[in-house]
């Protein structure tokens, strides 16, 4: 497996474009600028050089959902893991589809409903370089840098049957596992040597959903407040997780959710 199953790109769709822009580049630092693409108005957010997500109207996902994050992995063969996906269970939202100058994408769901996007990357339009960095895990998913993804954790009905679904099409493998007494184990998505996510009971979340975790520097409470100030709603405060590590769990003034996590409290 080349590149399949990294985490490797962060799309929000939204109500307000603009607002979400300025909402973002506040809080994660990031650039905000128009992709070009004809007839479709998609924003690229950029940190220190890369780009790390988009924003788009939610009007274009599929099904009528609220404003949302959207996590994708990538795929070696977009049309071959969705036939894989439906075939163990998972539904395919959308038809694989092609994005000129970027690759092959579909939008799918585990079989308990929690939707994701696929991304098979155009070797055509990447320099060797950029493939190195993708076979490795390099991009917008980057545990280390700051305005990057760092962590994507999933909240299910049935994590056993979740990460088998997931094992069997991206090959994850289990890292640790950390016990929450009453909610449950925690469990740890290992991915080419590294952790790149977990695995949890629903929680309080109302359906089984992906949850991404930014990361920034300094004091996750000063970036809770932050938020708070710049109109969002902060629903876990500064919070200590194994790591060590810091995090808060929010939503954004238009009401997608995300997450942050810091080395400071």
């Amino acid at each position: 497996m080349r590149f399949q199953g990294t985490p490797c790109w962060y799309e929000l769709g939204t109500t307000d474009l603009d607002a979400a822009g300025d909402f973002y580049a506040k809080i994660l630092g990031w650039t905000i600028s128009d992709s070009g693409m004809v007839g479709f108005d998609y924003r690229l957010a950029g940190c220190a050089g890369a780009q790390v997500a988009g924003i788009m109207s939610k009007v274009g996902q599929a099904g009528d959902l609220p404003p949302n994050w959207l996590i994708y992995f990538a795929a070696d063969d977009c049309d071959r893991t969705v036939a894989d996906i439906t075939a163990a269970g998972g539904t395919a939202l959308t038809d694989p589809a092609d994005i000129p100058g970027t690759g092959r994408f579909a939008i799918v769901a585990d079989p308990q409903g929690a939707v994701f996007g696929l991304l098979q990357p155009d070797l055509t339009q990447m320099t060797a370089e950029e493939i190195a960095k993708a076979e490795a895990g390099q991009g917008a998913f980057d545990p280390m840098k700051i305005g990057h993804g760092n962590w994507n954790e999933l909240m299910s009905t049935d994590p056993e049957a979740a990460f088998a679904f997931y094992a069997a099409i991206f090959g994850w493998a289990k890292g640790d596992t950390m016990d929450m007494g009453a909610m449950g184990s925690y469990q740890l998505l290992r991915h080419k040597g590294g952790d790149i996510g977990a695995i949890m009971g629903l929680g309080d979340a109302p359906v089984p959903v992906w949850l991404p975790y930014f990361g920034i520097s300094g004091s996750v409470a000063a970036k809770a407040a932050a938020i708070t100030a710049a109109g969002g709603t902060v629903h876990q405060n500064a919070m200590e997780v194994p790591g060590p590590a810091w995090i808060a769990v929010a939503q954004d003034p238009q009401g997608a959710w995300f997450a942050v996590v810091g080395p400071e409290a």
